[in-house]
């Protein structure tokens, strides 16, 4: 992304304002900033209940509660909002005949109720815990619409790959 010049971060600036508001973005914009949606890495750790504390940036839109679940080999913390959004498209599709029925299944069943405590700590049930691997350390990763929560080592391999998708994403012209 070094040495990008005026002209090429102008177009990739045009072409992420094109992007449809159905995609899913689930921030507002307000001058220049997009409000409203999940980024950045945080390290945190388990404490000996199995909770672990939000960061203050993920906190105002979590302050209602939200929806833990497992999703690929970490979990996800999605608003109810977006949970829903989440599981009306993940319906569409199985209506579609694209997704199997099991897999909606997999997430309702698997999904939690969760609301941060007064020093904003949520729980994460044992059965959750287990599916990601979540002992001690982990990192918790802005997502967009979620935030992903990965046991500490998972996320060092999966973070790499990431890595390279992302240079062959920008080098492609995105």
């Amino acid at each position: 992304m070094v040495g990008r010049s005026g002209a090429e971060w102008s177009d990739l600036l045009r072409r992420l304002k094109a992007i449809p508001s159905w995609v899913g973005w689930s921030g507002r914009r307000i001058g220049k900033r997009l409000h409203g949606v999940f980024v950045g890495m945080f390290e945190h750790v388990l404490d000996e209940k199995g909770r672990v504390v939000l960061p203050t940036s993920f906190r105002g839109r979590l302050a209602d509660g939200g929806f833990l679940g497992t999703y690929d080999s970490a979990l996800a913390l999605w608003t109810p909002e977006d949970f829903e959004g989440f599981v009306n498209r993940m319906t569409e599709r199985v209506r579609d005949g694209e997704v199997r029925p099991s897999a909606l299944r997999a997430l309702t069943a698997q999904a939690t109720d969760v609301r941060p405590d007064s020093q904003g700590r949520i729980l994460v049930h044992p059965r959750l815990r287990a599916h990601a691997a979540l002992e001690r350390d982990v990192v918790l990763v802005g997502s967009r619409d979620h935030i992903e929560i990965w046991d500490d080592q998972r996320w060092a391999e999966a973070s790499a790959l990431d890595e390279v998708s992302l240079a062959e994403a920008v080098g492609s012209g995105i």
